[in-house]
Formats: structure tokens, C-alpha cells, sequence
């Protein structure tokens, strides 16, 4: 196994995640196999306990793992599916040398940080590499590491001596160090400054591990003389001094370290070079410049907790994304604190109010994601209402659905005191309930996570038709409550549909309005599994039905057999709007191509 360790310095915040992934693009891109692991210092088990607002959203992988949000950056760029144990915190480490000490494992020895500690964390990253995350036998060809935090934290101090171990162990030529540090410039001086990155490349040889690369991060590239200088001071060759500048959108970084010849750089120091083939970046590049040249948008009105930070709904907002170029788009995502949209915001803060509620009316569509607790419910049953009553495109994640259920019980079955459980517990009506099997005593890894089976029960509704006309699908999850199984005839009294339910048809997982242009709630996150290139088709839906194209793309994608002709790939590249112009080809609609069609469509200039 070759190893690619990542650390940062200076501050944090540099992006050391998205140039870990990157990393792995460019390698990926050379035919090597590649998976990663993110080590978080901190003392948590996981990330599922831990506030939006203070470390951003928790993802969640196939197998229930809460993990930190940098894995859903490196699934989304590796197109990987990693697993809970890719994620090491000191939490995990700790508990299982402790687990061990308890039962005897250590023979009586006194447990300490080295080698006990140390130990571990050598034989997690050692196990966890060798696991096949790309679908494929075998273990990849390399791992990349990104160590979280800087330089110098106390938490960091057992893993540093870790990975100085593992190299020490693997060798020169399987592992190679990547540091990344700030090149800030002083606005009175203008000048690039690299003495932060001098102090920080000194402490981490300190603790005994020298850096092989830097990548430096600045706002305009680097100039030679600053290379030279850091070449000078932090024994690194100029040629392995990669400048990771400011960017119009995060998919020119791979293309960046592509253009500096990182991976012939990074191939040669881990002896790779005689198994690798020159990068083949063409669908990443024409993806990067693709974005830059769009010019149209589409508006959206994202109403929500944690606005205040937008890390907090980083994978709803990377699923947007992916839909939005699937449509040749660029998102314009309006954040609207959920609170502001309240009648008590009225009083208390009357432009906010006034300003959200503009903002929400002149958005084409409006989505409201997942979160925990009572604070801005009112808002968000307000957002739904208004884009019921007003056929707006409404998409409701996980919390959203359920903020849907309770806007129809309130106002169109009149059951004003309709309620959740978690909002609540004393409410004559609950159509949302605590899930049967959930603790309310801990909190951490007891909700209903990962990957599940939703089935439809009904082929022609628009979420079946959105996911291939599939019987079921499988999407992950992340909650403790769900819609209440005795309540359900009662909804659908109101037009309300459950069209997509569990293996067992008492949990609800999918809702639709039938006579809405799209109003659909979803108890699982289709954001988790959107990818460049292959978006979540529920977010495609939504964005379709913001811009109108949906109902003709539909009935083109299914009544007219284009589904047929995707599968060969004659319409591979086109955009979603120009695809009006295939229906030309069938007279009268059917259901398979037409006789010939596949040869005529081989002279077709699409």
C-alpha cells in the first residue's frame, strides 16, 4: 500500500479536504485505484452528536456511519462509497484501546500514548486501507490520508507520532507527505509572505515527519521568487512546491495540480511511475469549464436552521449543483432563516421578516432540508404552505417532509393542533411519532442511519418515474422520527399520497400532491449519493419543475422511449433543454423505437 498523507497548517479552514480529494482525482485519473481516510483529532466518537453551526453537516455513508463532512467530498469526487471506519477520531481510538485494557488484552501492562495509542492508530490505517471502497476485488493502490486540524494542536500530537511511525515502517518509497499552508499577503505591503508557512513546515519537522510536498494556498498564484524562497527555507524542491490558488469552482483543482505536474511528482516519489498511465481529465475538465460558462439560473429558496452556515447543508447544496448543470444552470440559492418567515417575526424584526418573505416568493422553487429541534418550525410550515397553495416546485428532506405533513394535517384537514412528537409530546394529534426502536436516553448512532429499501406503490407517480421506473430504491437515512402508521389513511384523505414506504409498508417514505407540478417529501437524503455527472434524480426533478421542463421531460424520457436510446448512448452530452427537439422523431407516440431508428440515429449530429 502506498500512502498520501495530508496536513495542514497555519490555519484551518484551508481546504485540505477538497486538495485530498483532488489528489485522488488526479491518481484516479492515471488508472491507480484509490481510497482515503480522514482522521478528526476531536474526542467524539463520531460526528453525529456534534452542532451544523460548529462543524458543518454530518454525512452519512451506506453503512450508518456519522461521519465528518470531508468523506462526502471524497465520495463525491472519488465516486467511491467508503465506510465508518474511513473516518478515525480519537473517540474511536480511545474506546478501543480501553475495550481492550478492559478485557486483558495488554497482560497487566501500564496502557500509555506510545505505544498503546500509537499503536492503534497504525493498525486502524493499516486495516482500513486494504478495504475495497470502488466496487472492485482487492485493495487500492494508494491512501490518502487527510490528517484534520493544524500543526501544533494537542489533539493531533498522538497521530502525528503515528504517522511518523508508519513511515519510518512502510518506507521512502510508500509514503509520501503533502503539506498545505496559507501564502498570505499583507494589504499594506502587497507581498507574498511565506514565513507563516516556514514556521509551520518547522514545527511539523519538530515532531519528526518532513513534508515531501507543500501546497500552498493563495489568492493569485505564486510567483517564482516566493517558490524559490520556500524551496530555500522548507527543503522542498521547487518542482514539488504546487500552488493551489483561488478558483472559479472547486473542480479546477484537480485540473490545476494536473497543469503542475503533481502526479508525475507524486508517482515518482512513491515508485508508481512504470504502473500509471498520463491523466485522463477530459470529462472533469469539460465539467470545470462547462460551470464557468453558464450564464442563466435558476432561483432557489432554501429554508432552513442553519443558514447561517452553508457547510451545514454542504451536500444538499453540491446535489443542487450536479442538477442545476444537468440542466445547463447555475444555482442561485437564496438562504432563508426558517424563523424570519414566523408571524412573532413580524413584530420582533419586521425588515427580516419582510426581506424573507420577498425572497421566498421570488424564488422558482423552494426546499426545505433535514434538522433536529423546534426552532423555526412555524417558518418552514409556512414555506410549505405557501408553495402547496401557490403550485410552487416544493422539495421537503427528511424534517421537510415531515413539515409537510403536519402543514396538511393543520391546514387542509383542519387539525390546528397537529404536531410531531419532537415539537410537541403533549399534541391531540401526532402525525409525526418517535420511532419505536430510537433511545431517548443517548444520543449518538440510535436513529435510523444508512442505506434502506423504500418500495413504490405506485408506478406512475413522478418520484418512480424520476428513479428509472424502478420497483424500489435505495437511499440513506438519517432520523428518530417518522410519520405516524395510524394517521396515514387520515392524510390521504386530503390528496396526499404515500407512494413510497420500508419493506414492511407501516413506515412512510415518500409523499407526493398528485395535482401539485411537484410537491414531494422524502424521509431518506438523496443528497448523500448525488455525484458530478450523475445527479440525484429527485434533485433533477425539482429543477426541471422549477424551469418547466419536467412534464416534457417525463414523457419524452419515458412515453417516447428516449430511456431506450440513453442506455445506448446516442444522447450522450446533450443538454436537458434542447431535448423538446427529439420528439420530432416519433409519429405516433410509442413505447419501443421505431423500426430502423437505431441506424438513423448513428447520422444524427446531436
Amino acid at each position: 500500500m502506498k500512502y498520501v498523507l495530508v496536513t495542514g497548517g497555519v490555519v484551518s479552514g484551508l481546504g485540505k479536504g477538497v486538495t485530498a480529494s483532488s489528489i485522488g482525482v488526479v491518481l484516479k485519473a492515471c488508472g491507480l485505484r484509490v481510497t482515503s481516510i480522514k482522521i478528526d483529532p476531536y474526542l467524539n466518537t463520531d460526528a453525529g452528536t456534534m452542532s451544523p453551526f460548529e462543524h458543518g453537516e454530518v454525512f452519512v455513508l451506506d453503512d450508518g456511519g456519522e461521519v465528518d463532512l470531508d468523506l462526502g467530498n471524497y465520495e463525491r469526487f472519488l465516486d467511491v462509497t467508503l465506510t465508518r471506519e474511513n473516518n478515525i477520531t480519537t473517540g474511536k481510538i480511545y474506546q478501543s484501546v480501553l475495550e481492550k485494557e478492559r478485557k486483558g488484552d495488554y497482560l497487566g501492562k501500564t496502557v500509555q500514548v506510545v505505544p498503546h495509542i500509537t499503536d492503534a492508530i497504525k493498525n486502524w490505517i493499516e486495516s482500513v486501507s486494504v478495504i475495497p471502497v470502488d466496487g472492485k476485488d482487492g485493495p487500492a493502490d494508494v491512501c490518502v490520508i487527510e490528517l484534520g486540524g493544524t500543526v501544533g494542536d494537542i489533539e493531533s500530537m498522538p497521530f502525528i507520532e503515528a504517522l511518523r511511525q508508519l513511515f519510518f515502517s512502510v518506507g521512502q518509497d510508500h509514503f509520501c507527505l503533502i503539506h498545505v499552508s496559507l501564502i498570505p499577503v499583507l494589504g499594506v505591503v502587497g507581498e507574498q509572505k511565506t514565513k507563516p508557512t516556514q514556521h509551520s513546515v518547522r514545527e511539523l519537522r519538530a515532531l519528526g515527519l518532513t513534508p515531501h510536498f507543500l501546497a500552498c494556498r493563495s489568492a493569485q498564484p505564486l510567483l517564482e521568487n516566493t517558490k524559490q524562497k520556500l524551496s530555500q527555507f522548507c527543503h522542498v524542491p521547487v518542482g514539488n512546491i504546487l500552488n493551489i490558488h483561488d478558483v472559479p469552482n472547486i473542480w479546477h483543482v484537480p485540473l490545476l495540480l494536473r497543469n503542475q505536474n503533481a502526479h508525475d511528482a507524486i508517482l515518482k516519489h512513491l515508485d508508481l511511475l512504470s504502473v500509471a498511465k498520463p491523466p485522463n481529465l477530459q470529462e472533469w475538465t469539460k465539467r470545470a469549464e462547462t460551470f464557468d460558462s453558464l450564464t442563466n439560473s435558476v432561483r432557489i429558496a432554501m429554508v432552513g436552521k442553519y443558514v447561517g452556515m452553508s457547510d451545514s447543508y454542504l451536500s444538499v447544496v453540491k446535489a443542487l449543483l450536479h442538477a442545476c448543470i444537468a440542466c445547463s444552470l447555475k444555482p442561485s440559492i437564496d438562504w432563508i432563516a426558517a424563523s424570519d418567515l414566523e408571524d412573532e417575526s413580524a413584530n420582533l424584526t419586521p425588515e427580516a421578516h419582510a426581506v424573507a418573505w420577498k425572497t421566498l416568493k421570488n424564488a422558482a422553487c423552494v426546499l426545505v432540508p433535514g434538522g433536529f429541534g423546534d426552532r423555526g418550525v412555524k417558518g418552514m410550515i409556512l414555506a410549505a404552505k405557501y408553495a402547496r397553495e401557490n403550485k410552487v416546485p416544493y422539495l421537503g428532506i427528511c424534517l421537510g417532509m415531515q413539515i409537510s405533513v403536519i402543514e396538511i394535517a393543520r391546514f387542509v384537514l383542519g387539525l390546528e393542533r397537529a404536531n410531531s412528537n419532537e415539537f410537541d409530546d403533549k399534541t391531540p394529534n401526532p402525525v409525526v411519532i418517535f420511532m419505536p426502536e430510537g433511545s431517548k436516553t443517548h444520543m449518538g448512532s440510535t436513529m435510523r442511519l444508512g442505506c434502506r429499501r423504500t418500495f413504490f406503490q405506485n408506478p406512475d407517480c413522478i418520484t418512480a418515474k424520476l428513479y428509472h421506473n424502478s420497483e424500489y430504491v435505495d437511499e440513506r437515512h438519517r432520523h428518530r422520527y417518522e410519520v405516524n402508521p395510524e394517521m396515514v389513511s387520515i392524510l390521504e384523505e386530503s390528496g396526499l399520497k404515500f407512494v413510497g414506504r420500508d419493506e414492511s409498508g407501516k413506515r412512510m417514505e415518500i409523499l407526493e400532491l398528485p395535482d401539485h407540478p411537484f410537491y414531494v417529501g422524502v424521509q431518506f437524503h438523496p443528497e448523500f449519493k448525488s455525484r458530478p455527472g450523475r445527479p440525484s434524480v429527485l434533485f433533477l426533478g425539482f429543477i426541471l419543475a422549477a424551469t418547466g421542463q419536467l412534464e416534457a421531460y417525463l414523457r419524452i424520457h419515458y412515453s417516447y422511449g428516449i430511456k431506450w436510446m440513453l442506455d445506448k448512448g446516442y444522447f450522450h452530452g446533450m443538454k436537458l433543454n434542447s431535448w423538446c427537439t427529439i420528439r420530432s422523431l416519433w409519429s405516433p407516440p410509442v413505447l419501443s423505437p421505431p423500426l430502423g431508428l437505431e441506424a438513423d440515429c448513428d447520422s444524427v449530429s446531436w
